[in-house]
């Protein structure tokens, strides 16, 4: 096996993500002809910690275009990277790194980044003719994540939307995501069926009974004016309709994103919904949030909560952990923003035991990988993530059997940018065989 291929041409363009904005695409050449193409996901709700995504501020898409990152690969990366081993990922991410010189990537980019950081990797699969996965992970990558697979958004999600009708009454629920997971099941195949039913006939459920209006371009079902416990009850009945046992077969997992509802002047989390269904505001603070995600994880079949409190109260996460740590999976993501710097300092701290990974919120594979191993080291399970603005780009798939993952986070099971991944992880199973392990 060839242990030298030098790269000979890096190129960028603007793409659209999943949400109609730009995004940056890259393809990278080898010398034996190898071309590789990765598209860079883009966030909604970012957190404060993450690296910088560019944009080009002028009038074209409203500010959103990205011509000037694509400047960038195309000029000051490219020379960087061409010439260097497409095989050491670690010096080519080095480097990239070195060409921006910031922590958080914000001279170039970290979209810019990252493009050439994925590109590298995937087409130095291709030229050793083997799948991504097992270029990433080697020999050990043979686990398929448990899906946590979102059905009900929320919060920053919902009032995201381009539909301008919908933003008219957005969506009165104050959490962002609810998710269901198939721990039941007996493989990935078997998993995404289990998920798929269930959202099915939660569909159902919603169109006979509580519908009021439907937004297609969402990537999952938004129903209007209801709470958490509503929802939740909701998921109950659609597990059994689906023919589940909530709690054995399927069990639930909240995204909170308190960091949306946490109100910095008055130090509480406002819950805007309940406060206009209850008819008075409902604040809670720091103790009493770790109170409220006790009650319901014990009212329901939840396994896992994700910034349940805001990135910056490191003794609230100590004291979440500490409380529901035992028997929950306490998921950082804007705590943590896929940083191994911080993941360490939460390692010192005791604060959570799950960290999400999203390779746009650190900006380089090498980065992503150091995060993902230090995490694995101390016992954290790995959650790989999607972002909100995506591309039918697969790279994630792969990237959670390469390391191993415990979860990922996918999105609904409609639109081709989600689905894209559920299916490329069926490829990656039926590929392995008998040794394919699950979750």
């Amino acid at each position: 096996m060839c242990s030298y291929m030098p790269i000979t041409d890096v190129y960028a363009r603007e793409i659209l993500d999943s949400w109609g904005n730009p995004t940056v695409e890259v393809e990278l050449m080898t010398e034996d002809g190898s071309v590789g193409r990765a598209a860079v996901p883009s966030g909604i709700s970012v957190g404060a910690h993450e690296a910088v995504e560019l944009r080009d501020g002028e009038e074209r898409y409203h500010g959103k275009g990205v011509q000037k990152v694509c400047h960038f690969v195309n000029t000051i990366l490219a020379d960087a990277v061409i010439g260097e081993n497409v095989y050491d990922q670690a010096e080519i991410d080095r480097i990239l790194c070195r060409e921006d010189g910031t922590e958080r990537k914000k001279n170039l980019g970290a979209n810019a980044i990252l493009g050439v950081s994925l590109a590298a990797a995937v087409t130095a699969a291709k030229s050793l003719d083997v799948p991504l996965y097992r270029y990433l992970g080697g020999m050990r990558a043979r686990r398929l994540p448990v899906p946590m697979m979102n059905v009900l958004s929320g919060g920053a999600h919902a009032a995201s939307l381009a539909d301008c009708a919908w933003q008219l009454r957005q969506s009165a629920i104050d959490m962002q995501g609810f998710m269901i997971m198939p721990v039941g099941a007996c493989g990935f195949e078997h998993g995404l069926q289990m998920c798929v039913e269930v959202t099915h006939t939660l569909k159902m459920l919603l169109s006979e009974r509580i519908w009021s209006g439907r937004d297609e371009t969402k990537r999952a079902i938004l129903p209007a004016f209801t709470d958490t416990e509503t929802i939740l009850s909701l998921l109950m009945e659609a597990t059994r309709g689906a023919g589940y046992q909530p709690g054995e077969d399927i069990v639930f997992a909240l995204d909170v994103a308190a960091g949306e509802l946490y109100e910095k002047s008055s130090q509480t989390y406002l819950f805007s919904a309940e406060s206009k269904k209850k008819g008075r505001e409902i604040r809670r603070s720091g103790d009493e949030m770790i109170a409220y995600l006790e009650e319901l994880s014990r009212a329901f079949p939840i396994a896992s909560i994700e910034d349940g409190l805001e990135e910056n109260d490191w003794e609230g996460w100590k004291k979440l952990t500490e409380r529901l740590g035992d028997r929950l999976q306490i998921l950082g993501d804007d705590l943590f923003a896929t940083n191994s710097k911080r993941l360490e300092k939460g390692i010192q701290e005791g604060a959570a035991n799950a960290i999400l990974i999203k390779v746009n919120q650190i900006g380089t594979l090498t980065e992503t990988f150091q995060t993902i191993e230090l995490a694995q080291r101390n016992g954290y399970q790995i959650v790989v993530s999607h972002r909100f603005g995506e591309t039918e780009d697969t790279l994630i798939a792969d990237l959670a059997v390469a390391a191993g993952a415990d979860r990922i986070k996918a999105g609904a099971p409609f639109h081709s940018e989600r689905v894209a991944k559920y299916n490329q992880l069926l490829r990656i199973e039926d590929a392995l065989g008998l040794s394919a392990a699950y979750g």
